[in-house]
């Protein structure tokens, strides 16, 4: 594909296609939004479970306890498994979109593409700087209208996937530190209810993850087949003159 940008790309830099790893990306987020739902309900039975265990001993059985343990042990492998992958994929399609990005619109970055992967590998500063490149890459890959003013598109997906996100986080890094110092069923039921929280906000997560990435893939799909300005329609069909995606 071919487009007029203002200004010449990086050198090296060749656009790309987001579509097959957005494709990828999606499919990794819905399957690990259904892992957290499964270790949500894990959670639920260890909460009813460890609350029972706290009104009356005698009415939970080792084996139902061992059941709990196997449960716990098994889905967090399974997150675990899916967050690696996910995460791969991810971070593969956030740099592609990157690269793209400065090829529309280079103006818009601050930092070199390659921090669009080393971002979330950074302690602290993996809470806030990846958004601050996502919301570059939004903006590069905006169209421009006639007048050169960018075509008004809400970037409400990116902003609420990634506060949920980083509660999603927080909130699980809090879990496991109470779930690995829990001992007691009270200390127990407060992490099963704590996982609750963090796998449903995953799930949210994943959710506006997906809406992000097929908005923000389908925004590069459209600059690179009709270039940086928005296609206007004529008054004359009867549509008003009106620059949009």
């Amino acid at each position: 594909m071919s487009f007029n940008t203002p200004g010449p790309p990086p050198p090296g830099h060749v656009l790309r296609s987001p579509q097959g790893l957005a494709t990828a990306t999606v499919a990794l987020l819905c399957v690990t939004g259904g892992i957290n739902l499964l270790s949500a309900g894990t959670n639920v039975f260890t909460l009813s479970l460890m609350n029972d265990l706290d009104a009356d001993p005698a009415r939970v059985t080792s084996s139902m306890t061992d059941l709990s343990d196997i449960l716990i042990g098994f889905v967090g492998i399974l997150q675990m498994l899916m967050h690696i992958a996910t995460g791969v994929v991810f971070v593969v399609w956030f740099y592609r979109v990157r690269v793209n990005g400065g090829i529309f619109r280079a103006t818009e970055f601050t930092q070199g593409s390659g921090w669009a992967i080393g971002w979330w590998f950074v302690p602290v500063a993996h809470l806030f700087m990846p958004f601050a490149t996502a919301r570059q890459i939004w903006r590069a890959s905006t169209q421009l209208g006639p007048d050169g003013s960018p075509v008004r598109v809400s970037s409400a997906p990116l902003t609420a996937w990634w506060a949920v996100w980083v509660a999603a986080s927080i909130v699980g890094r809090v879990s496991g530190a109470v779930f690995s110092g829990a001992e007691g069923p009270g200390e127990m039921a407060a992490a099963a209810t704590l996982g609750i929280c963090s796998d449903l906000l995953v799930v949210a997560a994943a959710a506006l993850a997906v809406l992000f990435v097929r908005r923000l893939t389908a925004m590069q799909n459209t600059m690179a087949a009709q270039g940086p300005y928005a296609l206007v329609r004529p008054a004359h069909e009867g549509v008003p003159a009106t620059a949009g995606i």
